[in-house]
């Protein structure tokens, strides 16, 4: 007898299997009990028939308590009412460990409880089915890097400087030195790029920024890929590419989860359809102005309303192009025709989202470079080894960041960041 988990369930269509398993809930009547089971892939049903199994089983049917864990032999059979299809009908039940007082009940509870309980809210069908998403979103990261000839490097987490200025990061002491946890891969993926052309990063980053918003997080992961010999335009058709390819494994592997969560497909499907809408900074401001946003001038960033009246233009994700240098790093490529703009674009999402990619062509002179980093009152001395790319065979190249929990919760069709990861870390959360 093979012990299975109900990911295989079609294989093992009407044949008696094993499979471990935690209670959610229960019910029965005097000649049978049905049993709402999870398995880590799946939630399931399974139902123990009185006049089929030992006095002892239904009993123990009987008594089981939310969360208690069990292994289960029985037979798969088929079950048109759920989501999953499938169902076991059970012959024997081994309790493996017991649950009392389960504190996460079928009651309302709030956000605050169920965050001090993350480490078991996670068990819940809803959160169970984000963090699916989120897998196969890493999956398909993955798949979409190596099958496009990226090669995978890993930058370091604790640096000696940051792409984006000091004020957002956390400070450590690193031996006798200064040193802060990284905000973004990107200027060691440049230095990655020089060295193997195609090149991705994906891993976590911190920003020391009070904020509370539902879209922010302290500690949340990149996927940041460098190409060298790129233009801007080039790596605009690569990001709509790989968004693109996102949501598409997500449609074609993780139907079920979709429906755990609602989330209408049909919308999902409209957003694989490229090319992508762009819009520039100088035209996105006009058309806030006329659309009666007082609240903003040219050569401010973009807050949430504003980006989400823009995305709502189009029924497909929209890059925001070529941004006031001002409010950009500095390592961003000056416009050919304009030095006030740099050459840049954010990925805005449909649905008040906000943007989840933020990318540009990199600056390759050597002297604008250095001026910018002076300009933007950092030290020459820290970026001696950046500057080292524009004085060796320095080429085009571009990238971009895509935020993975933004990624996940706009697909998911989440309503809050805090719930993309698993154990979030918000401005005032650092427990679990």
């Amino acid at each position: 007898m093979e012990r299975i988990t109900m990911s295989k369930a079609q294989e093992f269509l009407g044949k008696e299997i094993k499979i471990g398993a935690w209670v959610t809930n229960k019910r029965s009547s005097g000649k049978i009990a049905f049993l709402q089971l999870r398995d880590g892939d799946y939630y399931f049903q399974g139902i123990v028939l009185k006049n089929e199994v030992e006095p002892e089983v239904f009993e123990t049917a009987k008594g089981l308590t939310q969360e208690t864990s069990i292994m289960l032999t029985g037979v798969v059979q088929e079950d048109t009412r759920s989501k999953l299809g499938y169902e076991l009908l059970v012959k024997d039940i081994e309790v493996l460990g017991e649950s009392h007082d389960y504190p996460i009940t079928p009651k309302e509870h709030g956000t605050e409880f169920l965050m001090d309980h993350r480490h078991l809210w996670l068990r819940s069908s809803k959160q169970h089915a984000i963090l699916k998403i989120r897998n196969e979103i890493i999956r398909a990261t993955y798949e979409f890097f190596n099958k496009e000839g990226f090669m995978k490097v890993d930058p370091p987490i604790l640096t000696g400087s940051a792409p984006e200025g000091t004020t957002e990061l956390f400070h450590t002491e690193y031996f006798d030195q200064e040193a802060y946890l990284s905000q973004s891969g990107q200027l060691y993926m440049e230095a990655a790029a020089m060295a193997f052309g195609k090149v991705f990063s994906f891993g976590p980053t911190f920003r020391a920024e009070k904020s509370k918003t539902r879209r922010h997080l302290i500690e949340f992961w990149m996927m940041e890929p460098e190409m060298a010999f790129m233009h801007q335009d080039e790596s605009l058709e690569v990001q709509e590419q790989y968004v693109a390819y996102l949501i598409q494994s997500v449609l074609d592997n993780c139907d079920y989860y979709l429906d755990v969560l609602e989330r209408d497909k049909e919308v999902l499907k409209k957003y694989t359809q490229l090319p992508y809408d762009r819009i520039s900074y100088d035209d996105a401001i006009e058309l806030l102005h006329k659309n009666d946003f007082t609240d903003i001038t040219w050569g401010d960033d973009f807050g949430s309303p504003h980006e989400t009246f823009i995305a709502e233009q189009s029924d497909r994700p929209v890059f925001i192009l070529n941004y006031p240098k001002a409010i950009k790093p500095f390592y961003m490529k000056e416009h050919p025709d304009r030095d006030d703009v740099v050459l840049c674009a954010d990925l805005i999402a449909p649905e008040g989202y906000g943007e989840i990619i933020g990318g540009s062509e990199r600056e390759v002179n050597y002297d604008k470079l250095s001026q910018q980093i002076e300009n933007f009152g950092l030290s020459l001395e820290d970026y001696e080894w950046y500057l080292d790319l524009r004085r060796y065979g320095s080429v085009p190249h571009s990238g971009f960041g895509l935020g993975l929990e933004r990624t996940v919760t706009w697909i998911s069709g989440t309503e809050h960041i805090r719930e993309s990861t698993a154990f979030p870390r918000l401005l005032n959360r650092l427990y679990p």
